[in-house]
């Protein structure tokens, strides 16, 4: 290279990766309202070995004793937050003016993760990654299901096959009581098979289910997490 030129190739090189490492910082950096606070090391010495935590930055999950194991999926086709104008849109604006760190976008982001890890979880019968995910009542019907499930010896198939829609369709607030309902639309697999793997309920054919998720927090606690309090059909 002559040594009166200056490499601006190299320099162009190093503009964006620095522009690139600062992107990356600003996006992973960010509190979504939900997430769970960094978890210790596992022991030395234990049996299992270290597996990756699928609730990694979802809003509101905690890691439990046990974890699911979800295959990695696409995110929703459509995610759909209201309009600053609307009721619901003008009720987050003042959800976010009690927490800054409250922003629709990335909680809509976490309810998406959320509904994902409880359908599979319950599927699973898995107690355990249900409890942290869920306000007191929802948890006693859920474990009541389990416990009903497992007493006919019966198992549940439920798997996501695709999420068409995710949007926040109703914000209530309460004083400092945030309830916030999405609605989601998803295409699943979801049947009950007996003690000799036949089907007693659902089909093992692909089906558009609509469900409508209530989770609430009250925004002026230091604990960041969303809980589930209700599920209907849409």
């Amino acid at each position: 290279m002559d040594g009166g030129n200056f490499p601006v190739d190299l320099l162009l090189f190093g503009m964006v990766a620095a522009f690139l490492i600062l992107r990356l910082r600003s996006i992973l950096g960010r509190r979504t309202g939900l997430e769970r606070p960094r978890q210790p090391p596992r022991p030395a010495g234990g049996s299992d070995q270290a597996q990756p935590d699928p609730a990694s930055g979802v809003p509101g999950l905690r890691r439990s004793a046990t974890v699911v194991e979800l295959r990695p999926e696409p995110v929703s086709r459509s995610r759909a937050v209201p309009e600053p104008q609307t009721v619901t849109g003008q009720t987050l604006a003042q959800m976010t003016a009690l927490d800054r760190n409250f922003d629709p976008a990335h909680f809509l982001a976490g309810a998406e993760a959320a509904f994902r890890m409880i359908v599979g979880s319950f599927a699973q019968g898995d107690r355990v990654a249900l409890r942290p995910l869920l306000a007191d009542e929802t948890y006693a019907g859920f474990e009541q299901a389990i416990a009903a499930r497992e007493a006919a010896g019966e198992t549940q198939r439920s798997e996501i096959r695709a999420i068409q829609q995710a949007e926040i369709n109703e914000a209530v607030l309460n004083g400092t009581h945030a309830a916030i309902t999405v609605r989601f639309v998803s295409d699943q697999v979801a049947e009950t098979l007996d003690r000799d793997a036949k089907p007693v309920a659902g089909t093992d054919a692909v089906t558009e289910i609509i469900d409508l998720w209530t989770f609430e927090r009250t925004l002026t606690v230091a604990d960041p997490a969303w809980k589930l309090t209700g599920t209907r059909s849409g």
